[in-house]
């Protein structure tokens, strides 16, 4: 407890540090205030929220912006569609890929594309929001068209909002701003969920719900294992020493290959495929009764079919997105270009097949996990566990909270050793203390 409370001084004391943090603070708060402002022309009582499918995973994203029809009804999301499909197509595109390597100029150029596509999404999703708002909540004296252009105006200045206020976090607060939006709405849906499984349960099933407690922190260790957990390839530097290179002399270094480099993107990708099963199926539900079997399967989230489906998404989506984020062929020509070689490994080619087949190595077992982690929810609530609260159990909500809390820690954590404080940590190590690391990309 005296090394908490040393610690908290510690981060007061260092006053750009401090300032970060309580404007970091000021700008979720505005975030969470704009959650519950409603759109113009919307009774919130008659509103009648979607739990399932993909509008509820967005409502749990929002922290209830969205169930709430606010200005914030959108969020961050539209934002975040922009920047994958900004990636896939520096990936796909030359001409993208060829912004991509001019440096900062390129980065503000695709970033104006980010912003751009951004709009032009916010716009679609916007009136699309709008067709599922029943209509006992939009106030009979308002302007049906009149309604719909002004509401997808206001949706949309909403998401740029919300944009510039992640910007804003990441320039003078603490994290990244758009993972910690995306976090805080997570976040804000805990504290209901957590009481809604204790009245579920009652006073008669105490120990119930202490043990489903203690299940979630040996989950949430276990998540955080994903998330650190890397593979350190050795790399010799030489060294020029009197003109010829020697190499026993040179610096030692390594390359960290993630165990789980695509990070929570299997799980989105292949969330948002496992809905078309049951739209297809809706279709032909009344002239075909295995249609209407094939509907009813993929509407349970809880079905073995669904979640076996469900973990070979993952796993595939994995492999896929690893494949596509990391580039064994340009490391390997960065450390050739750079004097360096993996021990008893030739540059150039040999070296790219090598990390691509440690990474293949290391993605099968990280794959495998995340989608354990992904179907663990669908478990708990076999299990009795309230939908609400078994969200919190895994899958993209958890890794989310995980990745963005220890990136936070990691920051401060920098600016503590920066400042000849004692780190946040005196056993163990976060990823912000390591030191010589090889970057090659």
């Amino acid at each position: 407890m005296k090394k908490l409370i040393s610690t908290i001084k510690n981060i007061f004391a260092i006053e750009d540090l401090r300032v970060r943090i309580l404007n970091t603070l000021g700008f979720i708060a505005i975030f969470r205030l704009g959650s519950f402002v409603v759109l113009p022309g919307i009774d919130p009582n008659q509103l009648k929220s979607s739990t399932n499918g993909i509008l509820g995973l967005l409502d749990t994203f929002l922290g209830g912006a969205f169930g709430n029809a606010s200005i914030f009804a959108l969020g961050i999301m539209p934002y975040i569609s922009a920047s994958i499909v900004l990636q896939l197509l520096t990936i796909a595109v030359p001409y993208f890929q060829k912004l991509q390597k001019e440096g900062e100029s390129g980065r503000k150029k695709i970033n104006q594309y980010t912003r751009v596509l951004t709009i032009a999404i916010t716009l679609a999703q916007s009136f699309a929001f709008i067709a599922t708002i029943n209509a006992e909540a939009i106030n009979p004296a308002v302007n049906t068209g009149l309604f719909t252009v002004s509401s997808m105006i206001i949706l949309t200045a909403g998401t740029m909002f919300c944009m510039w206020l992640g910007e804003k976090i990441t320039d003078k607060g603490i994290g990244n701003g758009i993972s910690m939006l995306i976090m805080i709405g997570i976040v804000s849906r805990l504290p209901g969920a957590l009481l809604g499984e204790a009245m579920a349960l009652g006073l008669g099933k105490a120990l119930i719900f202490i043990i489903e407690i203690i299940i979630l922190f040996f989950v949430v260790m276990g998540v955080v294992m994903l998330t650190q957990a890397i593979r350190r390839i050795p790399v010799q530097y030489a060294k020029q020493v009197g003109g010829s290179a020697s190499l026993e002399a040179g610096q030692r270094q390594f390359i960290p290959l993630k165990v789980n480099a695509a990070g929570v993107m299997p799980i989105i990708f292949a969330q948002s495929l496992m809905f078309l099963p049951a739209m297809v199926a809706s279709f032909w539900q009344s002239e075909s009764t295995v249609a209407s079997e094939i509907g009813a399967v993929f509407s349970d989230y809880t079905s073995w079919q669904y979640n076996l489906s469900f973990a070979v998404l993952i796993i595939v989506f994995t492999f896929f997105y690893t494949a596509i984020s990391v580039n064994p062929n340009q490391i390997a020509d960065d450390l050739k270009r750079s004097g360096g070689f993996v021990p008893g490994i030739k540059p150039g080619l040999a070296t790219s097949e090598f990390i691509d087949e440690v990474l293949t190595r290391i993605t099968f077992p990280g794959a495998l996990f995340l989608a354990v982690i992904a179907i663990l929810p669908s478990i708990a609530m076999l299990f009795g566990v309230t939908r609400e609260f078994a969200a919190f159990f895994g899958g993209t909500s958890l890794i989310i909270l995980v990745g963005v809390v220890l990136d936070t820690l990691n920051q401060i954590e920098s600016y503590l050793l920066m400042k000849h404080y004692d780190g946040m940590m005196k056993s163990g190590k976060l990823r912000g203390r390591s030191t010589n690391v090889a970057v090659a990309s």
